[in-house]
């Protein structure tokens, strides 16, 4: 199941085939497509996908999953998925997200509001747009905020995602990572193209086929 968050809430929620829809449609519609904010999908898709309920899809996968599987080949986000997430605010000013992303040694993270809530996700990419970086230090910056420079919306997915579906969005968005959420809505771990790699090449292996 994947999400998709932005800075006014959840805008959608449902399965790949039905995100890649509404994208399609909201592409569609030139006139309706582009706001400040991000993307605004059709309301008529956003309507009819609206009202699932993501606890029965998850407990609908979950009852189709083999046995033991934790024991078994990596099938799901929350196998591989970083369960100790550094996200940062959106009202954060650029210099500090940079020293951030700088001192945990990763490249992007999560952005939440004051709420706690997702509502995008902010890179070194996006960032360089309003930093100078000279030997690792930062010798410039705007007077931006994360929330001016960070991507949303921002595609999320719940625990029981398919690994090889989430890496699909991963290419199809052109995305290096994504943020997992709980049923809330609230950030529960993280899956980076590095994780989808060292789980091909690590004991369980990731199954390819099922």
């Amino acid at each position: 199941m994947f999400s998709i968050y932005g800075v006014t809430g959840q805008v959608f929620s449902g399965t790949l085939e039905e995100m890649n829809r509404v994208r399609a449609l909201s592409r569609s519609r030139s006139a309706r497509t582009v706001v400040q904010e991000g993307v605004e999908l059709g309301a008529e898709a956003i309507a009819s996908v609206a009202g699932r309920s993501n606890d029965d899809a998850v407990r609908a996968h979950r009852a189709m999953l083999p046995p033991e599987i934790d024991r078994g080949p990596l099938y799901l986000a929350e196998q591989i998925m970083q369960r100790r997430v550094t996200a940062v605010s959106d009202g954060d000013d650029v210099a500090l997200a940079w020293r951030t992303l700088r001192d945990n040694h990763i490249h992007q993270a999560p952005v939440l509001d004051d709420n706690a809530q997702l509502v995008g996700i902010v890179s070194e990419r996006d960032l360089l747009t309003a930093i100078n970086i000279d030997s690792g230090q930062i010798v410039e910056a705007l007077s931006r905020r994360v929330r001016d420079v960070m991507t949303t919306p921002v595609v999320a997915a719940t625990a029981v995602t398919d690994i090889r579906r989430l890496a699909a969005v991963m290419v199809d968005h052109g995305v290096d990572g994504a943020p997992i959420t709980n049923e809330s809505g609230r950030l529960v771990g993280f899956v980076s193209r590095s994780d989808i790699l060292r789980a091909v090449v690590t004991d369980p292996p990731l199954s390819l086929w099922r």
